[in-house]
């Protein structure tokens, strides 16, 4: 069955087409999520919070764009209303999957991840929305626009600065 007869079936209240489309795209808002917050036990709540608020408001949901985009939309409102509650939230945990195959290639992708992660949680959320959506998902400039709710313009201007930042942390990281 494809998206978009899940998504009519889930409007119908049908709950195994729900669970199929919530399914289908759990593995790409988690792995958002987690990115987004840095923080394993945030992300869980994070998404919890998103599949539930999917859930109830599945009927006003409106099939223009993608039905992962309207998920990511939830998890970002959600993450900034989480942020607006708590001023002091500090981040940095790691939950990756590691390759144990190779002990070589599992200390540096452990490193590498650590410090790729670090970076990113410096970043401002907003800024670190527009990377982690361009670059690991491949939104387009309005898809992103859309999802944080603000002009293509400033989508542009957030992924040049973090990008200028990220690019910034590593060339100080390299002279040490």
């Amino acid at each position: 069955m494809d998206e978009l007869a899940l998504i009519d079936q889930s409007k119908k209240g049908d709950k195994w087409a729900m669970n199929e489309l919530l399914k289908i795209n759990y593995p790409m808002l988690s792995g958002y999520v987690l990115k987004l917050t840095c923080d394993a036990h945030l992300a869980q709540d994070i998404i919890q919070e998103t599949l539930l608020k999917a859930v109830v408001n599945i009927s006003k949901y409106k099939p223009i764009g993608k039905f992962s985009t309207w998920l990511i939309t939830i998890a970002t409102n959600t993450f900034r209303d989480y942020l607006r509650k708590n001023k002091h939230f500090e981040t940095l945990e790691e939950n990756y999957q590691w390759d144990n195959s190779n002990p070589e290639n599992l200390v540096l992708e452990k490193l590498e991840y650590k410090r790729i992660m670090k970076i990113l949680s410096e970043l401002p959320y907003e800024k670190r929305a527009v990377f982690i959506l361009k670059h690991y998902y491949g939104y387009k400039y309005e898809e992103i626009a859309e999802v944080l709710k603000c002009p293509v313009g400033t989508v542009r201007s957030r992924l040049h600065n973090g990008i200028k930042y990220i690019l910034s942390e590593f060339e100080k990281e390299d002279e040490e």
